[in-house]
């Protein structure tokens, strides 16, 4: 396990696409097929590099316009028009992912949500892990909290700002190299999962990397997620006090 120590543990960050639901896939075809519409044929394997980000940022990194421009924010609207209609049936949640949810909610952490997805497209991507599972978040994030998208840091300070927290008391989960380079410059420690598509390589400076929701959960109590007996004793002292 990568040393952590020093690190107070109280809330894990969670990126949504690529991390808990396996859809970078479907982002990809959605942003080809919309750039093609509007006579930008980008191959899909350079699309799939960008997925991760927002229009924000992929846009000028795919054909060099802005999403505030109106051929940008026309892009950005079919695609979402595409993801729903066209490719939303091919997403599903990654075995485990409920699980491991489910497995750091009963650590007493906060779950903090903080995705790139609009928000009117994370509510149903967030259904797929199961019934009231936004119930199990305490911090929802989306890029409607945020004026940039990653691999700018804006949307992991809004939710450690929403949540009370510092980066120091937070660590992240996520699939993409946008998310190590958000979650660092925000000082927050992240645990990176294969299941985005990206290579080990792309993910460097992650403080480890499993391949998925259910690898991390089969290797929980070694992994940096487990509080140690110091940050046990110190929930427990809380709790006492909060009792008292």
């Amino acid at each position: 396990m990568p040393n952590l120590s020093g690190h107070n543990l109280e809330g894990v960050i969670l990126d949504l696409d690529g991390t808990l639901i396996d859809s970078n896939d479907a982002n990809a075809r959605a942003w080809a097929d919309a750039l093609a519409e509007y006579g930008y044929p980008v191959p899909l394997d350079d699309v799939r590099k960008l997925v991760g980000m927002g229009a924000d940022n992929l846009l000028p990194r795919a054909i060099g316009i802005t999403k505030d421009t109106e051929t940008g924010r026309q892009i950005d609207n079919l695609r979402g028009i595409l993801l729903k209609d066209k490719y939303f049936g091919t997403i599903a949640a990654f075995p485990q992912a409920r699980a491991l949810l489910e497995r750091i909610h009963s650590e007493g952490l906060k779950l903090i949500l903080a995705s790139s997805a609009k928000e009117a497209e994370a509510r149903p991507l967030l259904d797929l892990l199961g019934p009231h599972a936004q119930e199990l978040f305490d911090v929802t994030t989306t890029s409607n909290d945020a004026e940039r998208s990653k691999p700018s840091p804006d949307i992991v300070q809004a939710a450690l700002d929403r949540a009370g927290l510092s980066g120091s008391e937070c660590i992240m989960l996520g699939d993409t190299p946008y998310d190590v380079i958000a979650a660092q410059a925000a000082g927050v420690p992240i645990v990176a999962f294969r299941s985005g598509g990206w290579p080990d390589g792309d993910l460097e400076g992650a403080a480890a990397i499993y391949d998925d929701p259910s690898d991390l959960l089969s290797r929980y109590d070694d992994s940096p997620l487990a509080r140690r007996e110091g940050e046990l004793a110190r929930v427990a002292g809380r709790e006492i006090e909060a009792r008292k």
